[in-house]
């Protein structure tokens, strides 16, 4: 969210006990909208234009963008070495006791213990409790409670997924990651407790459907949709052949191929995936970096007015919508887009909504 405060109201910049009331890193800021909370996050950036100060802010899960994770480690799905009291009993390697009178044959060796395999968004709660567990980032973030059905590293033990606080991993990266692996997506809320007197920010976590399919809203143009963005292909992006790197080094680099049969010329692709080297994970990667570099015709944004068919503020982010357009050279065209962000206007009655294709997301 972006906006600009004129000098006159530069009066209200000093609290009580000195401290500016706008800060860059301290101050939160939050949208109302018919009384309800709209959005929210904190100043990250003051600049000045002329006369006026230009505030910018991020939303609450940007936070942990560039914050290094200096917690616990994290060793997910990883051998444990088990004790054995024969180790070194048979250095003539017969399968006998050394110095056993009668003879005695080495007992089987215990069976590999593999450690316990972490949730995907055990991991981010993890993570974000880290992160609150300082003095100063105490945000008041809390976060859903059941687990993805995800489980990092492999039952072998032969793939563990780590998290190790002398690598220096980011935090925002690390959640980032694990969510991919699960397929999985989240949204902010900001929302308003039972008095209305205090301000509550929470995370939803769900699957790469997060959001609804809103068959109840009507986005067409010539009734709500005023204008659209530049409907694309993707040109220089386009891909067919996706590879994607895992874990590994050199040639023992976990790799899978994503192709598609799409009667066009090759164009590949490669990305990294470095935290797993399972196939199955590695693949799902590759599929959906692949449908990002399809030849699909995408519509970025639309600018609607408010309209009984979608009111503003009746969708969320997340929401997938049908876009029905009349393009020229393509003609009409009813598209399936999600809503990925969104800029309100209240006094002008209008918004808009920036898209993405709803089958990007598999």
């Amino acid at each position: 969210m972006t906006g600009k405060i004129a000098p006159e109201y530069l009066r209200l910049m000093a609290k009580p006990d000195g401290l500016p009331v706008l800060a860059e890193w301290s101050t939160a800021l939050f949208a109302e909208f018919e009384g309800r909370i709209r959005w929210g996050g904190l100043i990250t950036n003051i600049a000045f234009e002329g006369q006026a100060m230009k505030v910018t802010c991020a939303g609450y899960t940007a936070y942990p963008n560039g914050m290094p994770y200096i917690g616990s480690v994290i060793r997910s799905g990883a051998k444990i070495a088990q004790k054995w009291a024969y180790d070194g009993k048979d250095k003539n390697h017969d399968g006998y006791i050394d110095g056993s009178h009668p003879k005695r044959k080495m007992p089987k060796r215990p069976k590999t213990k593999v450690s316990t395999r972490w949730d995907a968004y055990d991991i981010v709660r993890t993570v974000w409790s880290h992160l609150q567990s300082f003095k100063m980032g105490k945000l008041g973030v809390t976060l859903d409670k059941h687990d993805s059905g995800y489980k990092l590293g492999s039952t072998s033990g032969e793939d563990p997924w780590e998290l190790l606080w002398w690598d220096s991993p980011d935090c925002g990266s690390t959640i980032t990651d694990v969510m991919g692996l699960a397929s999985a997506d989240f949204l902010e809320r900001h929302y308003w407790d039972g008095s209305k007197e205090k301000i509550l920010h929470h995370i939803d976590l769900g699957t790469r459907r997060l959001g609804k399919s809103r068959a109840d809203l009507r986005f067409a143009q010539g009734e709500n949709i005023i204008e659209i963005a530049t409907p694309n292909y993707q040109g220089d992006f386009f891909a067919n052949n996706v590879y994607v790197l895992g874990k590994g080094s050199g040639q023992k680099t976990a790799r899978v191929r994503v192709v598609v049969d799409d009667k066009r010329i090759r164009r590949a692709r490669v990305i990294a995936r470095k935290t797993t080297a399972n196939t199955k994970s590695l693949t799902a990667s590759g599929k959906a970096e692949r449908a990002r570099h399809s030849d699909q015709l995408t519509i970025p944004s639309i600018a609607i007015r408010h309209h009984p068919n979608a009111p503003l503020g009746s969708w969320q982010l997340g929401d997938r919508i049908l876009v029905q357009v009349d393009i020229p050279w393509v003609g009409e065209l009813a598209i399936w887009h999600r809503v990925v962000s969104e800029e309100i206007d209240p006094a002008a009655g209008t918004a808009v909504l920036s898209l993405t294709r709803s089958d990007f997301y598999g």
